[in-house]
């Protein structure tokens, strides 16, 4: 079923060629047509994160099936839906995380993979939710099993990914530490409920957090190899290492008698080319344990700077300059907060 009156073209951004953010270009391109279990959205805003980078520079191809362009989660009203879904309606406003083709005017996405904007956002912030908040909640909470009382470590704490992890894991009752690369960060992931935010320019995390806690019980890592030693020594017996990023290196030496003796576990995931059914379990959980606290104030998206959908290749140049605190978000004038 569709709505009346969609145009047939609309606006989106493309990747002429692997290379910099200048290889980012308006095209024109047909709406795309929702599929069996997919609703069309009406984009008002999309988030701007480090795969669609990766996938700028080559690095990171979409799913087969996907959409070529760029952009994993939006914010929209749904205009159209495929005969087959029954859980959404043509008007409703929501956010999606998607497997591509968020930089763009409309999007298609499936069904299960949307969620309700969350009462008193507006769809500028809902945009910046889905890709942290699912990456977040499956990694943390689902394979790093945190609990309330148990201690997390973040990565990149001022990052879209960090800055959800805290709040997240404050909200349900855990303590937090970060690492940051300058100060002005530290403070935002202190103000947002880190104990200790640790600028790694000046002070090894480890010494810091061995003082101040003696050890953790999650880390969530975005960097890899260069912090391997040091994340496995700070890890508390039954400890959860959990890698999705490897900015400092895919490789390292690793201490298995450490991992023997202290009981540990590393694990690692991606989420893009997981299936709409996956990802829909989680979303149900974001649903019923997360959206409630985003409501209720407890957590909140924190968005460093919004640019027009053509201005894409100025986004990704300021978000890779690393002075990026919270999520960047692309927004498309026609389609803005009411």
């Amino acid at each position: 079923m569709g709505a009346r009156d969609l145009p047939a073209q609309m606006t989106a951004i493309e990747i002429s060629a692997p290379g910099g953010p200048d290889v980012l270009h308006p095209v024109t391109r047909p709406v795309p047509q929702p599929d069996t279990g997919e609703v069309l959205i009406r984009i008002a805003a999309a988030g701007v994160n480090r795969p669609d980078c990766l996938q700028r520079r080559g690095l990171y191809p979409p799913p087969d099936g996907a959409s070529d362009l760029p952009g994993l989660e939006v914010a929209g009203t749904v205009v159209a839906i495929a005969d087959d879904v029954t859980s959404l309606s043509i008007g409703d406003r929501v956010c999606a995380l998607l497997a591509g083709g968020g930089y763009a005017e409309f999007c298609t996405a499936p069904a299960v993979q949307c969620l309700p904007v969350p009462e008193g956002l507006t769809l500028t912030q809902a945009a910046a939710l889905p890709e942290t908040c699912f990456t977040v909640w499956t990694n943390v909470f689902d394979r790093g099993r945190l609990t309330s009382g148990e201690t997390l470590l973040v990565h990149g704490g001022a990052s879209g990914i960090g800055t959800t992890a805290i709040q997240l894991a404050r909200a349900f009752g855990s303590r937090v530490f970060a690492t940051v690369g300058s100060d002005a960060k530290r403070e935002l992931c202190e103000s947002l409920g880190a104990e200790r935010a640790i600028n790694y320019h000046a002070e090894r995390f480890i010494d810091v957090i061995g003082a101040a806690a003696g050890g953790v019980d999650v880390i969530l890592d975005i960097v890899g190899g260069a912090y391997l030693d040091d994340n496995t020594r700070l890890l508390n017996t039954g400890g959860r290492l959990i890698v999705i990023g490897i900015l400092g290196g895919a490789k390292a030496e690793l201490n298995l008698g450490r991992v023997l003796t202290k009981r540990l576990v590393i694990t690692g995931s991606t989420l893009r080319n997981r299936s709409p059914a996956f990802k829909g379990e989680i979303a149900r959980s974001l649903r019923s344990q997360v959206w409630p606290k985003i409501e209720a104030g407890a957590i909140a998206p924190v968005i460093h700077a919004t640019f027009p959908l053509t201005e894409a290749a100025r986004a990704h140049e300021i978000l890779e300059a690393n002075a990026v605190m919270g999520k960047i978000v692309l927004c498309n004038e026609e389609s803005g907060d009411p």
